[in-house]
């Protein structure tokens, strides 16, 4: 009983140690699955280059970028995506009204 404190501090370190380990270990798998979006995006399946252009639209796991999200929709939306055709739309629906903005 006289060292319960110990024992709490060592418990505490080890469930850091295991919650930090396992957090690296999400991430490094994530941005692995983003890896290999990209090279089957790059070889034109439909389905990677609009689960790619959500990643980037949305900014999971990778930097938040319009410009490479409409790339990737367009490229869907080419491949015959419906989906990816409406997101597409939204985007050219939006950039509009920015420079209509801009012109005033």
């Amino acid at each position: 009983m006289e060292d319960i404190e110990l024992y709490i501090i060592v418990a505490l370190i080890i469930g850091i140690t295991w919650f930090i380990f396992n957090t690296i270990q999400y991430y490094r798998g994530e941005k692995r699955k983003v890896k290999n979006l990209h090279r089957f995006a790059k070889r034109g399946e439909m389905d990677a280059q609009h689960r790619l252009a959500k990643h980037y639209d949305e900014g999971n796991m990778v930097k938040k970028d319009s410009v490479h999200a409409a790339f990737w929709y367009q490229k869907a939306a080419f491949a015959g995506d419906d989906t990816a055709k409406g997101h597409l739309q939204k985007f050219l629906d939006n950039h509009k009204i920015k420079n209509k903005k801009k012109e005033k």
